[in-house]
């Protein structure tokens, strides 16, 4: 290959003898586009010490990292007996440039005698050159071994705060080598203090000439929901990531602002920070019909016991007619002082019949339990969901109402309160609000709780429900998500979603 540039060789090896992974084109060669060209000039024909791929999500950020991480463990970057390293928060996130490394070793023609994959401890080794790569996570216990020659940051947008353990032990640990390379390839972090955005930031500064950063995200100013716009972080648009699934994303985080957070992140590639109402006030009032009447497929219910003064909420939830129907309580003594307090009608709401009242200062589960067992005995309730830290004090109640042991726990459904549970009950109550399945009537409470009601996000990009405001009461969103949940649960229905988000991201 006399002549070539040194990016000009890596791609020519790289389209030699690397195959796409996974996917359509499995197992054909890889054509690297424009993009990924620019990548591997910017990186190899200039001195580099450290190179930044942030775009949106589905844009083979992963695919193109494990192509290069090949290159430096077997092709004409490699050198003698060199370390490799990966690394990522979690061990599942870890697995994925390994697998997709070992797929296409796998799958090739020419590596597959060369490379020997390792799965158990996600290494791969090329004898011939006694070059070894492994997969590290910041969950799992570390052992560098040799100095890296090179290094993989994956995911490094995922990163709180300026500093992380695991990407300054890898970095530290490069001095003994001539002409070591990281690559950082994530999409953006949420802040300007998260350390992502302090290597971008210090990389648009041009501190420091052998930091190459590759950014690919949408113009702040610009319409979020515009397919230019869109193009702008995704290089792949329309090419290996799919338009039709990505426009989809757009329009759901147009009608639903609760997704327009996630969205900016994942697929515009623009540091934003959740806050966003869970439901909007036009996609609510399109679910504020009245109500039908009694279906065929039963009552399911979601009950938030909240602290003794607060407000405690109970929701039942109708599968066949999309009817909703809240109960709250609140204590009968302060009434007038907490609606000024948290600045709604709560006395007016009470007059009104929206609200119920027992007496005293706190909430009384016995008139709780009571009312419980009196729709268990007029309607035909086939389950309810509870947040079990409170449950221990209402049992007694529902006992002594006539509920037996058995058949409290028959009916009654723990339902966890954290993100593994509430992520896929929000998806599902999500997906019954767009399509304007449900019927609430417009009952005030359960419509102040939903004004109140952010949705609360986790790394992994799973969501539940928190306040927009200190003072704001969501208990009713997050009674009726529960009983949206275990009535799809019940039935045995896929969660009723029309965009599947997470199955087209990374």
């Amino acid at each position: 290959m006399g002549g070539l540039t040194r990016a000009e060789r890596n791609i020519a090896w790289i389209e030699k003898h690397c195959v796409v992974p996974e996917g359509k084109d499995v197992g054909k060669p890889v054509k690297l586009r424009p993009f990924q060209v620019e990548l591997l000039e910017g990186i190899y024909n200039t001195p580099t010490r450290r190179a930044i791929f942030s775009v949106g999500r589905k844009n083979a950020k992963t695919a193109t990292a494990a192509m290069l991480n090949l290159l430096h463990l077997c092709g004409p970057e490699a050198r003698v007996n060199s370390s490799l390293y990966s690394s990522a928060l979690s061990r599942d996130q870890a697995a994925i440039i390994y697998n997709l490394s070992a797929k296409m070793v796998r799958l090739s023609p020419t590596l597959r005698d060369f490379v020997t994959t390792r799965d158990t401890v996600k290494e791969l080794y090329c004898a011939e050159l006694g070059t070894q790569y492994k997969a590290l996570s910041a969950d799992a216990s570390t052992n560098l071994g040799q100095s890296p020659i090179f290094i993989i940051h994956d995911e490094l947008g995922q990163v709180k705060g300026p500093m992380h353990f695991l990407y300054e032990a890898l970095e530290t640990a490069t001095g003994a080598q001539e002409a070591p390379l990281s690559l950082v390839i994530s999409t953006q972090a949420a802040t300007d203090a998260d350390l992502l955005s302090v290597l971008i930031d210090d990389a648009l500064e041009g501190h420091d000439p052998e930091t190459k950063l590759f950014l690919h995200t949408a113009d702040p100013e610009a319409d979020p929901f515009d397919e230019e716009t869109v193009r702008q972080a995704n290089p792949a648009f329309g090419d290996f990531q799919n338009a039709k699934e990505t426009m989809a994303m757009a329009e759901a985080a147009r009608r639903m602002p609760s997704r327009e957070a996630h969205y900016r992140n994942l697929i515009l590639n623009q540091r934003v920070e959740a806050s966003n109402p869970f439901v909007t006030k036009t996609v609510w009032d399109l679910n504020g019909s009245a109500l039908v009447g009694r279906g065929r497929k039963g009552l399911y219910g979601g009950l938030d016991l909240s602290e003794v003064n607060d407000l405690t909420a109970l929701v039942l939830y109708d599968p066949d007619t999309g009817d909703v129907e809240p109960t709250f309580w609140l204590p009968e003594d302060g009434l007038a002082e907490r609606s000024r307090q948290d600045r709604v009608p709560y006395d007016i709401w009470h007059d009104q019949g929206f609200l119920t009242t027992t007496p005293g200062k706190s909430v009384d589960y016995k008139h709780v339990a009571q009312l419980i067992a009196d729709l268990f005995e007029a309607r035909d309730i086939r389950k309810i969901a509870f947040d079990r830290w409170r449950m221990r004090h209402l049992r007694p109640w529902l006992i002594e109402a006539g509920l037996s042991d058995g058949f409290i726990d028959d009916h009654f459904v723990d339902f966890g309160q954290g993100f593994q549970s509430m992520g896929p009950a929000l998806n599902t109550l999500e997906g019954l609000l767009l399509n304007s399945k449900l019927k609430h009537a417009g009952h005030p409470v359960l419509t102040m709780c939903a004004a109140n009601a952010i949705a609360k996000m986790n790394e992994a990009g799973d969501r539940k429900l928190d306040k927009a405001k200190s003072r704001g009461r969501i208990d009713g969103m997050v009674s009726l998500a529960m009983a949206c949940a275990i009535a799809s649960e019940d039935s045995h229905e896929k969660p009723v979603y029309p965009v599947e988000l997470e199955a087209i991201l990374e």
